[in-house]
């Protein structure tokens, strides 16, 4: 059992990235200037699928800064809008659509500070199965150690093979976009030809009959 664990783990190490936090600093900014500047990740989701957003911000409230949170995506859904965060902070929802979600964040200057102010941002996103809190699985479940793993690979395994089964259906509709521009463009092409082979056409007969109206042939 040890050894066929080990082996699943090598599979998903070289299948899966790892994942790892994002570091970076929030300036802040005039409140006239806080869309302007606001830092947004993006990532991609599938409908229904578990997402848990850590964001651990230094800091605290009061010191000057305050920092909004916003948690949407490309559908127009609005998932979390915090605002004043500082410190540790997490946030799950379940994705209503096959789409692109971003987590964004605003750093803006309290009344009477001027000078310039940073705020380290550390986030973590989890979907799916990475998201879910496994000890209180196994612990609710009584599965042993051994088994609460497997469970957590294979449900992992399954968003891949869902992936790819998703990945497969958007590249057949491609491709059958794809060929039904191309026969249109045929046609049109086609249809293009054709006039100006009939605007050539009546642009001899028409000057024909104008030079023999005018006796010149």
């Amino acid at each position: 059992m040890d050894r066929l664990l080990r082996l699943l783990h090598c599979l998903l190490l070289v299948v899966i990235p790892l994942a790892a936090a994002l570091k970076f600093d929030l300036h802040a900014v005039a409140p006239h200037d806080a869309a302007k500047y606001e830092r947004c990740i993006r990532n991609f989701v599938q409908k229904d699928q578990l997402v848990v957003v850590t964001a651990n911000l230094d800091g605290y409230r009061g010191d000057g800064q305050k920092v909004d949170m916003h948690i949407r995506d490309a559908m127009g859904n609005d998932y979390h809008r915090p605002k004043d965060v500082a410190g540790e902070n997490r946030y799950a929802f379940t994705s209503h659509a096959d789409s692109a979600f971003d987590v964004c964040f605003e750093n803006v200057l309290t009344a009477g500070t001027k000078m310039a102010s940073t705020r380290h941002v550390e986030l973590d996103i989890d979907i799916g199965a990475d998201a879910k809190d496994w000890s209180a699985i196994q612990a609710g479940e009584k599965l042993k150690p051994v088994e609460g793993e497997l469970r957590r690979i294979e449900e992992i395994i399954n968003e891949v093979v869902t992936e790819m089964d998703y990945l497969r259906t958007r590249e057949q509709k491609l491709r059958d976009t794809n060929e039904s521009t191309n026969e249109r463009v045929k046609w049109f092409a086609f249809g293009t030809m054709g006039m100006l082979v009939g605007l050539g056409v009546w642009q001899v007969v028409y000057l024909r009959a104008y030079f023999r109206s005018k006796h010149l042939i």
